[in-house]
């Protein structure tokens, strides 16, 4: 058996340990529970959606795959899982649009926690720089930055390559320095 904490942790829990699925619960509930806010806009979906999909993998623990990434398993999953919630949740209330369910990520200027590589900005005009990039680049920086994802990760979630998640991030880090000079100083401009 590796050691690794991460495969432990899921050998254990695969066992059947109630510790171990305690900490798994305890460790990514949390994270799964705001990114699933972020893709449904609806907090009592998602926190149903996120007991039930414990409460499956509990029930299957047993026919569940090794993995080697706990947290991106899980992430992956739980979108999967909550997406198509969303598609049953569109289909009964009878919207009219037919086009395909598509989520996007947006930050709110109430819950930036302002990193490393963007302390610089002011949370208004990051705000703005953040919503105003595509939504693939959105969707990276959330992860990265929000989620503490690392690039391997970030592919795995997004079923995407490492070297594509490290474009989209020097994209959206380019254009995120690019903008925010002028945007704050516009900002502050506006406000004297």
């Amino acid at each position: 058996m590796d050691t690794t904490p991460d495969k432990s942790l899921w050998f254990f829990f695969k066992k059947g340990d109630l510790n171990a699925f305690k900490a798994l619960f305890k460790i990514h509930y949390p994270a799964l529970h705001t990114y699933g806010i972020k893709l449904s806009n609806d907090s009592n979906l998602t926190e149903d959606c996120l007991q039930n999909f414990f409460i499956y993998l509990y029930e299957n623990r047993e026919n569940l795959s090794d993995v080697n990434n706990i947290k991106s398993y899980l992430f992956v999953s739980f979108k999967r899982r909550l997406i198509k919630q969303l598609q049953n949740k569109k289909l009964r209330t009878s919207f009219l649009e037919q086009a395909p369910l598509e989520q996007e990520i947006m930050f709110s200027p109430q819950e930036l926690a302002v990193k490393q590589e963007v302390q610089f900005l002011c949370t208004k005009t990051l705000h703005n720089l953040l919503n105003d990039l595509p939504k693939r680049e959105r969707e990276v920086v959330y992860f990265r930055y929000y989620c503490d994802m690392s690039t391997l990760e970030i592919s795995e979630v997004m079923e995407i390559k490492s070297q594509s998640v490290l474009n989209i991030l020097q994209k959206a880090m380019i254009k995120l320095r690019k903008h925010s000079e002028n945007k704050l100083i516009a900002e502050i401009l506006k406000k004297s």
